[in-house]
């Protein structure tokens, strides 16, 4: 019996089996054996009657978005393959990011604190035994999802939103005048918060492999003796079975929580989740000073998520918008999640809002809410910088040597340059800054980087760093253009906001500090 098994054998509900069976998603996403459904179909002739303006499909975040349209007058349905409620695990996230519950009206003040299940200081990120830093206020806090999703499932029904569970998405039919989902909801528009497995998205991608993929393996357990602060990333080994391994730890309300994560590519030839597990359990001792015998673990995770260069996806469909992961919009190093959502809760909301208004539910229209952004886009470079290709040989300390002097410099920097990269927010002024003093200062590790990432890599980079300076230019000057907007036809008004939104977003520019 492997160490895994032995373990995850003696936690609740299964783990093993769960384990396996994404594994088996994990090899055939590797083996291109992943069928390509075809879900989606047009239809010519308009449907009889719309009774909803939004159905949403996927209820886990979707709910989110839900709540707050409801919260605007709209007529939603939301459609859940199983029960709408939250897992046990914490979401972990900035406080400051929180508070758009509150402004979109979704939560009170009250109610925002008791979905805070725990709040510690301060996160450390760590590349070697001399190279700490801590940092305090970023992803120290634990949302309970149990409390969150139940709240702001009775606010939606309240405000008279839909909830139908236990009913999986299966078909998806567009009509001039609407869609219909399962032949059974019509409505006006429909929002896929499917995630990353989504049947439409896979529909729309094809069965293209992704281009980067990250896997994750952890647990959440009791018996350790420090359980006051946490590590954001961390890594102690070098660079093993063409991987970097990299770490996080949080405190939980019942015990701690410790994931390994790696970046690689969907080669068939990489290594399964349950290998990935295998590791996990050998080195965690080692991680945080704790012998396995004395953990008592309470629950086990674990997943893969994939990642595009061609990000957003597009999709060639009217009245369709993907959101959250479905979207493919969400960074490469943290792979969207919870976090992605919450910060563009109020922008899709608004956003929403006034398509719905202006009647924009065409396909381009829609592709608005979905722009591109550079600084997410910049930050695939550093991906690849963080991974190893499957027959790469580089030095086996290179990447955390990287990382021990890029994290310096930024440190060194001060924290209005360090916080927002560990909160995946990348600007313009902080990312040259800190090039700029690890290209001077340590010219010899830039020049190993090079080979590593790739020339193409590297041209493809800098076209997104133009980007990103340009979005950073217009949006320090269209802010001035926001009273000559309101002047306009509703449907420019649309097209300008959208506009803004993208440069605000796509240069960081929506990030707010302490």
């Amino acid at each position: 019996m492997s160490i895994t098994e032995e373990v995850l054998a003696n936690i609740p509900g299964k783990p093993l089996e769960g384990l396996r069976r994404v594994d088996a998603l994990w090899k055939a996403l590797r083996e291109d054996a992943i069928a390509v459904p075809n879900v989606v179909q047009v239809c010519d002739d308009p449907l009889d009657s719309v009774d909803w303006d939004v159905v949403i499909c996927g209820g886990t975040l979707g709910i989110l978005l839900g709540a707050a349209l409801v919260q605007k007058g709209w007529r939603v349905t939301l459609i859940e393959r199983g029960i709408l409620k939250g897992r046990d695990q914490e979401w972990n996230i900035s406080r400051q990011e929180l508070n758009v519950f509150v402004e979109l009206g979704l939560l009170s003040e009250i109610e925002l604190e008791a979905a805070i299940a725990t709040q510690f200081n301060p996160v450390r990120v760590s590349f070697s035994e001399d190279s700490n830093i801590f940092v305090k206020d970023v992803l120290n806090m634990g949302v309970d999802p149990v409390y969150l999703l139940e709240t702001l499932k009775q606010s939606f029904l309240k405000n008279g939103g839909k909830l139908v569970e236990n009913t999986a998405f299966e078909s998806l039919e567009i009509h001039p005048n609407g869609v219909s989902v399962n032949r059974s909801t019509n409505a006006r528009l429909m929002l896929d918060a499917m995630g990353h497995s989504s049947p439409v998205v896979r529909q729309a991608r094809q069965g293209k492999k992704p281009d980067g993929v990250c896997l994750v393996v952890g647990t959440c357990a009791k018996g350790f003796d420090q359980n006051q602060t946490g590590d954001l990333i961390a890594s102690f080994t070098p660079t093993q079975k063409q991987c970097q391994y990299f770490w996080e730890a949080f405190p939980a309300r019942d015990g701690r929580t410790t994931y390994l994560f790696t970046y690689l590519d969907a080669n068939r030839d990489r290594f399964s989740l349950e290998t990935l597990f295998d590791d996990y359990l050998k080195l965690l001792p080692e991680y945080q000073n704790v012998e396995l015998d004395r953990l008592e673990f309470v629950r086990a995770l674990f997943g893969f998520f994939p990642c595009y260069r061609q990000s957003p996806l597009v999709l060639k469909w009217n009245r369709v918008l993907p959101i959250g992961d479905s979207s493919g919009s969400q960074s490469p190093l943290s792979f969207g999640g919870f976090g992605a959502m919450v910060r563009h809760l109020k922008r899709l909301t608004n956003g929403i809002d006034q398509a719905l208004r202006c009647e924009m539910l065409d396909h381009s229209a829609l592709s608005l809410l979905q722009p591109y952004q550079p600084n997410l886009s910049v930050t695939w470079l550093f991906q690849r910088s963080m991974s190893v290709g499957i027959n790469q040989k580089i030095d086996p300390d290179q990447i955390n040597q990287l990382l021990v002097t890029v994290f310096g410099e930024m440190q060194r920097s001060g924290e209005q340059v360090l916080k927002p990269f560990l909160q995946d927010v990348v600007q313009f002024i902080p990312l040259s800054q800190t090039l700029l003093k690890t290209g001077i200062l340590h010219p010899a590790l830039v020049l190993k980087i090079i080979p590593h990432v790739g020339i193409p890599a590297l041209l493809d980079w800098m076209l997104h760093y133009f980007n990103l300076a340009s979005y950073t230019a217009l949006y320090s000057i269209a802010q001035k253009l926001t009273p000559w907007i309101a002047t306009l036809p509703s449907d420019q008004q649309y097209v300008w906001n959208r506009r803004l939104d993208a440069w605000q977003y796509g240069s960081g520019n929506d990030y707010v500090g302490h």
